[in-house]
């Protein structure tokens, strides 16, 4: 281990807009859009939301600040936003995956840039340029932890290495020095948190904890800019988050490329709101079906193969058979599968079928299996789908599912994504909302834009 902190600090305060590259500016504001969607229907919908909103009240959290919550018409205090925009963007489980280090970059990152950008007064463009260094920061932290060994000891990255992401995100907006910042990162490991253990009854830890982690990047950038002393070598130390966190940490992957290669053009956008894992198998279930005419009628078996990461998340069948939660949904392979194939189709409103019996026991037909064809690919996202009927036996493999770098959805699939998410609860403001954020730099204060997402 090299200095891992305080290299990606210097990074960070070095960044300049016009040093990134145009097509990875262009990918952050689309990446941003399409979170901002799950964010402003969240706010409406989400079961959880009641609940952290009565927390806050409950606590005197609640009183108005200047920040932005998507979908709210109210504003708040900068720390409380972040909380709030981190929670929601991540409820629906709709939202961006950098399939390299498993975890969700927007989440954490996008909500501590625009509480700290509304709150110093900052530009689209530095706005901008803190959401790319804090992508670059949790993305490739992410990748050093490993995430096969950070799941194996029971950590969520997206809640772990995204609070030095929101960190870094906030950090920059604040001007900090690279000093200041590996303070900040050193208070982030003091903050970085997230269990896996959500798993068992579908809680809604996973979306609090990556709210949390939004909130926390924002102390810990706070904290620093008013000369607080945070832990060295909060990254590579004898304590540091690879140590802690990780029986297999690669070190290097922490700042392999920085400045050249971005980490921010391999983030993928998911076309079905539920975990990563399910999408290549029911990506496959759905062009299976419409190939071979199917019908579950017509199904006798289906069996699934995924990653192991893919069976710890999605594929025990004793807890996720026949999930009654929507947290539960989200990471059933078995009850997404149930829904791809009932349907040929799955979208957010398709959660109003938990518990429907026709799905439970389509979903009984379901087994899900580890699939050593699937291990050892550079991503580990793929699926393995094969379906028995009368007829023998129908198998297609995914190695990648839809929505990767390589299948990067065009312009229009992305605005008619974000669009079909923001317009039930902006009303006619959702495409004037999405412009702003498509031309974000063009904005000398980006409190001007965020106003729009009200």
């Amino acid at each position: 281990m090299a200095n891992e902190t305080a290299t990606l600090a210097a990074y960070v305060a070095d960044l300049k807009f016009h040093d990134i590259p145009h097509e990875v500016l262009e990918r952050a504001k689309v990446l941003t859009l399409d979170y901002l969607g799950s964010t402003i229907r969240a706010r409406q919908e989400a079961e959880s939301t009641p609940a952290l909103l009565k927390m806050l009240e409950a606590l005197s959290l609640d009183g108005k600040g200047e920040a932005t919550v998507f979908g709210d018409s109210k504003t708040w205090t900068p720390a409380v936003a972040a909380l709030l925009n981190g929670a929601l963007g991540h409820s629906l489980d709709f939202d961006d995956t950098h399939a390299d280090s498993s975890l969700h970059p927007s989440a954490p990152v996008v909500p501590a840039a625009f509480a700290v950008g509304e709150m110093v007064g900052a530009s689209g463009e530095q706005v901008l340029t803190a959401i790319v260094a804090g992508y670059e920061v949790c993305c490739r932290l992410g990748n050093a932890l490993d995430p096969t060994s950070h799941y194996a000891r029971g950590f969520h990255p997206t809640a772990t290495a995204g609070t030095y992401g929101a960190a870094a995100a906030a950090g920059k907006l604040f001007g900090l020095s690279t000093e200041q910042l590996i303070s900040a990162f050193g208070v982030s490991g003091s903050q970085a948190a997230g269990s896996l253990q959500f798993l068992v009854n579908g809680a809604w830890n996973k979306r609090y904890q990556v709210g949390a982690a939004a909130m926390n990047g924002v102390i810990a950038a706070t904290l620093a800019k008013n000369d607080f002393l945070g832990a060295t070598e909060s990254v590579e130390g004898k304590h540091g988050l690879l140590v802690g966190y990780s029986d297999d940490a690669h070190p290097e992957k922490a700042v392999a490329g920085l400045g050249s290669v971005y980490e921010t053009m391999k983030i993928g956008v998911k076309p079905y709101p539920s975990c990563r894992y399910t999408h290549a198998a029911i990506d496959a279930i759905i062009a299976m079906r419409r190939e071979h005419n199917l019908t579950p009628e017509q199904v006798k078996r289906v069996e699934i193969g995924l990653h192991r990461n893919g069976i710890t998340l999605t594929g025990d069948a004793a807890t996720k058979r026949h999930p009654t939660s929507i947290v539960g949904g989200q990471f059933s392979m078995f009850f997404t599968g149930a829904l791809a194939l009932d349907q040929g189709s799955f979208g957010w409103d398709d959660y109003k079928r938990l518990g429907d019996a026709e799905i439970d026991a389509l979903g009984d037909r379901f087994d899900v299996v580890q699939d050593e064809r699937l291990e050892g690919q550079r991503l580990p996202f793929g699926g393995r789908v094969s379906i028995t009927t009368e007829d023998g036996v129908h198998e297609r493999i995914y190695a990648d599912p839809s929505g990767e770098p390589s299948s990067f959805p065009d312009a229009q699939a992305m605005a008619q994504k974000f669009l079909q998410l923001a317009r039930p609860v902006l009303n006619g403001g959702a495409e004037k909302f999405a412009d702003a954020i498509l031309s974000l730099e063009r904005y000398d204060r980006v409190s001007t834009a965020t106003a729009l997402g009200r």
